[in-house]
C-alpha cells in the first residue's frame, strides 16, 4: 500500500516539476525572444521597418504637406522682405547687397522646404549607424541556458508536494508578468517607429518656418525632435545590454531568488524602455 502512495506522491512532483520546469524555459525565452526582436526592429530605418508605411508617409508629405509649407514659406518670405524694406527707411537707405543676401536666403529656405523629408531620413540613417556600431558591442546574450534550468530543477526534487504547488504558482505568475513586460516592450518598439513616421509625414512645415526669427523656434524643435528619436534608439539598445550583463551575472541557485531577481531586472527593462523617449529628449532639450 504504501509503494503505492510513494508512485502516486512521485507521480505528482513529476508532473509539478514538469510545469515549473515549462515555466522557467517559457519564462526566458519569451523576453529574450523580445530582446532580440527590439535589437533587430531597433537597428532598422523607417523605409527598412516597414516599406509599404514608409512610401504611404512620403504620398502623404509630397501631396499634402508640401503644398501647405509653400503657403507658409511664401508668408515668411513676404513678412521678412516687408521687415527689410521697413528697416531700410522705406528704401529710402536702399543696400543692393541685401536683396541678393534676401533671394540667398529665399532660395536656401525653398531648398530645405523641398528637401525637408529627405534630411528628416538622413537622421535616422546616422542613427541606425549608432545603433549597428552599439550592437557589435553589446554581445553578451541573455539567454540562461538550459542545463542552468535543468539544475535549478534537480534541487527541487526533494521538496514536498505542497511546496512545489506554491513554487508552480509562483512561477507561473512571474511567466505572466514578464509576458506583458514584453508586450511593453514590443509596443515601445513600435511606438517609437509609429512616431518616427507621423513626425516625417509633417516635415516640411517646421522647416518653412526657419527662415523667419520669430518663428524659426518652431523648427529648431522640430530638429531637436528628429535627433532625439533618433537618440533614442542608442538608449533602447544601452538598456537591453544592460540587461543582457545583468543577467549573466545572476547566479541560478535559490529558484525563489533566481525568479524574482530575472522578474526584477525584467521589470527595470521595461520602465527604462518607457524611459528612454524622455531622456533623449531632455539630452537634447527637445520640447
Amino acid at each position: 500500500m504504501f509503494g503505492i502512495f510513494d508512485k502516486i506522491e512521485e507521480f505528482f512532483k513529476e508532473l509539478l516539476l514538469g510545469g515549473i520546469q515549462a515555466n522557467l524555459e517559457s519564462m526566458f525565452l519569451d523576453i529574450n525572444d523580445k530582446v532580440g526582436a527590439v535589437a533587430t526592429d531597433v537597428g532598422k530605418t523607417p523605409m527598412g521597418w516597414n516599406g509599404d508605411v514608409f512610401a504611404f508617409i512620403k504620398s502623404i508629405n509630397d501631396s499634402v504637406i508640401i503644398p501647405i509649407a509653400g503657403l507658409i514659406i511664401t508668408a515668411v518670405l513676404c513678412i521678412e522682405l516687408i521687415n527689410m524694406v521697413m528697416q531700410k527707411n522705406n528704401m529710402h537707405d536702399t543696400d543692393t547687397f541685401e536683396f541678393f543676401k534676401y533671394i540667398i536666403k529665399m532660395w536656401i529656405a525653398v531648398w530645405l522646404v523641398s528637401h525637408a523629408f529627405e534630411f528628416s531620413m538622413a537622421v535616422f540613417d546616422v542613427a541606425q549607424h549608432m545603433v549597428n556600431k552599439a550592437a557589435g558591442v553589446i554581445n553578451t546574450s541573455a539567454t540562461v541556458s538550459g542545463d542552468q534550468i535543468v539544475a535549478m530543477i534537480d534541487t527541487l526534487k526533494e521538496k514536498g508536494l505542497g511546496e512545489l504547488v506554491m513554487i508552480l504558482f509562483e512561477t507561473s505568475l512571474i511567466k505572466v508578468a514578464i509576458e506583458v513586460i514584453s508586450i511593453v516592450i514590443m509596443l515601445v518598439v513600435y511606438g517609437r517607429m509609429f512616431e518616427i513616421y507621423v513626425y516625417s509625414s509633417v516635415s516640411a512645415i517646421p522647416f518653412a518656418t526657419m527662415g523667419n526669427k520669430e518663428w524659426g523656434q518652431i523648427g529648431t524643435n522640430y530638429i531637436k525632435g528628429l535627433f532625439a528619436l533618433g537618440l533614442q534608439g542608442l538608449f533602447l539598445m544601452v538598456c537591453l545590454g544592460i540587461y543582457a550583463v545583468l543577467v549573466k551575472t545572476i547566479q541560478i541557485t535559490d529558484i525563489h531568488t533566481s525568479t524574482m531577481t530575472i522578474l526584477g531586472y525584467a521589470v527595470l527593462l521595461g520602465l527604462m524602455m518607457l524611459k528612454s523617449g524622455t531622456l533623449a529628449k531632455s539630452v537634447l532639450n527637445a520640447h
